[in-house]
This record gives C-alpha cells, sequence and structure tokens, in this order.
C-alpha cells in the first residue's frame, strides 16, 4: 500500500488581541468575516474565517504590544491570498476601513495593500492584475 502524499490544506495565523471579541467583531463588521468562534467569558480565543481565510484571534494582556521592528514598518502578522483584489480594497474602502498601505503594485507584479487591526496587527491581501 502506497502513502497518501502529504498536502497542506490552509494556514490558521494566530493574531495577538487584548480584547478578543472587540478584534472579532471588527474583522465581521468592517472586513467581511464571520465569527466561527469565541471561546472563553470573556474571551480569551476566537477564530474568523472569510472564503478560504482562517484567522485565530488570541489574548494577550493589554500593553503587551503586538510584536514590531522599528526596522521593519510593514512586519506582518498574516498574508491572505485574493481573487479579485480591486473588488475587496474598494469594499473595504466604502466602509472606511484604514489602510496601513493603500493598494499598490509591487515591483514582482503583485497588487497588495495592508490593514491594521485595533490591536496593530498588519494583515497584507495580495493578489494578481
Amino acid at each position: 500500500m502506497t502513502a497518501k502524499a502529504p498536502r497542506l490544506v490552509c494556514a490558521e495565523p494566530q493574531l495577538f488581541s487584548a480584547d478578543v471579541a472587540a478584534s472579532c467583531a471588527f474583522y465581521a463588521s468592517r472586513l467581511g468575516f464571520s465569527v466561527r468562534f469565541l471561546h472563553g467569558q470573556p474571551p480569551f480565543y476566537g477564530q474568523v474565517e472569510r472564503g478560504g481565510a482562517r484567522l485565530n484571534i488570541r489574548h494577550i494582556d493589554a500593553g503587551r504590544p503586538v510584536p514590531s521592528d522599528p526596522r521593519e514598518p510593514d512586519l506582518l502578522a498574516a498574508s491572505i491570498v485574493v481573487e479579485g483584489i480591486e473588488a475587496l480594497f474598494e469594499e473595504f474602502s466604502s466602509k472606511g476601513v484604514a489602510f496601513h498601505s493603500p493598494l499598490r503594485t509591487e515591483m514582482w507584479g503583485a497588487r497588495t495593500f495592508i490593514v491594521a487591526d485595533p490591536d496593530g496587527n498588519l494583515v497584507l491581501f495580495a493578489g494578481e492584475r
């Protein structure tokens, strides 16, 4: 019997938040994600999902910073590949989302933009031209 070759199915990055419920609400109301679950009372862990993208939201103590590096202003917490990047950018713009980096074409040809969530996590959305 031949073993089936492994296949990576998806990734679920961990984002850190001082208020998991508020963070999940941001992803749902502003970015169109659905809240899959919240765990704990008050919630200390949750997950949001949109299409094939899932983000895990994990509680950290208030005041503990999201990982950052002053030498790297775009230190990403997650990258999400998108079909229809321009339409998604317009959707977010119409909801008043503040962009860390607006829609642009990278030198390697990808179209990208970056959103900062309320805790400072940077999420890159990337698609083809």
